[in-house]
């Protein structure tokens, strides 16, 4: 679990930063009719939040060969 943790740790950070950022986004803009699809709910919001992050930060990883 330690190399995997290593390995990951930048993907990691990006979906706990995504995470939190996404369940801001809910709590400050949000959806008020409850008619979209991830902002009407705080799960979704960081669920979606999460995804993102960990891929942006993904993109940064560089490959050791």
């Amino acid at each position: 679990m330690k190399k995997f943790a290593k390995k990951h740790l930048l993907t990691i950070i990006g979906i706990a930063i995504g995470a939190v950022a996404g369940f801001f986004y809910w709590i400050f803009i949000g959806c008020n009719t409850g008619s979209c699809a991830i902002t009407s709910d705080p799960f979704n919001s960081a669920l979606y939040g999460a995804a993102m992050g960990g891929l942006l930060l993904l993109t940064f990883k560089k490959d050791k060969k």
